[in-house]
């Protein structure tokens, strides 16, 4: 796959000649973002590069589907249980879930989970 908009590098896919990967653009394209709005949320990306990215995907949408979905399962299962990584912080979720009336499935019947890096670069993590 070739194009003047869309290179791969480091087993992704990115508007060419920045760090703005096209994930970020699908999925704003497919929550029906114009490309104008798209545009309003990555300032450094030119009309033309957003209007590029979005044929690039069209042409290729199966395959870039596959991508999203398959870096998405890859994200998700990267991830450690909040109730493990956190019980303490898990367990208040829990209690207020239970005051609020929420059954612990309302999660896509999973809980949700911690990215330690992130956490510690937030100031989240404890210690």
């Amino acid at each position: 796959m070739h194009s003047e908009y869309i290179e791969q590098r480091n087993g992704g896919y990115y508007v060419a000649g920045t760090r703005i990967s096209l994930d970020s653009v699908v999925y704003s394209f497919n929550e029906g973002q114009s490309p104008e709005a798209i545009q309003e949320d990555f300032p450094l990306l030119k009309r033309s590069q957003i209007y590029g990215a979005i044929a690039f995907y069209l042409d290729h949408q199966a395959e870039i589907d596959r991508y999203l979905e398959d870096t998405k399962r890859e994200f998700e299962g990267n991830g450690v249980p909040m109730s493990e990584a956190n019980p303490v912080l898990w367990e208040k979720i829990q209690r207020a879930r239970a005051k609020m009336g929420e059954s612990s499935k309302a999660v896509r019947g999973r809980e949700p989970a911690i990215d330690f890096a992130s956490a510690q670069e937030s100031g989240l993590e404890d210690g």
